[in-house]
């Protein structure tokens, strides 16, 4: 839980100095522990250091309105030593996902966050509709102030690739 905190806290830090309000400014433990005990909190290491962290969840309420079987990127942050590793984690991610028998993998980020939303068009995810979520950026609570939150899906065939007729600009 150290290691996974002290990355999200770093990033969240950068953020906020660009004045990007993707992340609250520090996680509390409560919030990932539960991700942690269940296994789907993952840290990336290059050269015995932590380079990254992601959480892929098999489970979302925010696509609670959307069908299929998929699997949820949450958390995905990598310290700043460590650029590139996004793509990595996204092919891990994909690869994982149609390992348990999913076709989609989805995820979300704040809608004001234009450069993250352009990231993940330009890495084939299609934006599925934004969507209104409460708490801080980052949270979901049941009170608290509104995030808008774009959601975003990228399909995948069996061969671990993307489906090319399902892209859409």
């Amino acid at each position: 839980m150290p290691d996974v905190l002290s990355v999200l806290d770093e990033v969240a830090a950068w953020l906020r100095e660009r004045g990007i309000s993707q992340w609250p400014a520090r996680f509390e433990p409560g919030w990932i522990e539960d991700a942690i005990r269940r296994g789907e909190t993952w840290l990336i290491e290059i050269n015995h250091e932590t380079a990254g962290t992601v959480t892929l969840d098999w489970a979302d309420p925010l696509w609670a309105d959307v069908g299929g079987q998929a699997a949820y990127v949450h958390r995905m942050a990598v310290r700043r030593w460590a650029g590139g590793l996004g793509a990595v984690i996204l092919a891990w991610a994909a690869d994982t996902t149609l390992h348990h028998g999913r076709h989609a993998l989805r995820l979300d980020c704040v809608a004001s966050n234009l450069r993250l939303c352009a990231y993940y068009e330009a890495s084939g995810f299609v934006h599925r509709g934004d969507v209104a979520v409460r708490g801080a950026p980052g949270q979901r609570e049941q009170q608290g102030s509104v995030t808008i939150v774009s959601r975003y899906e990228l399909l995948l065939n069996a061969a671990g690739k993307t489906h090319p007729s399902m892209l859409r600009p």
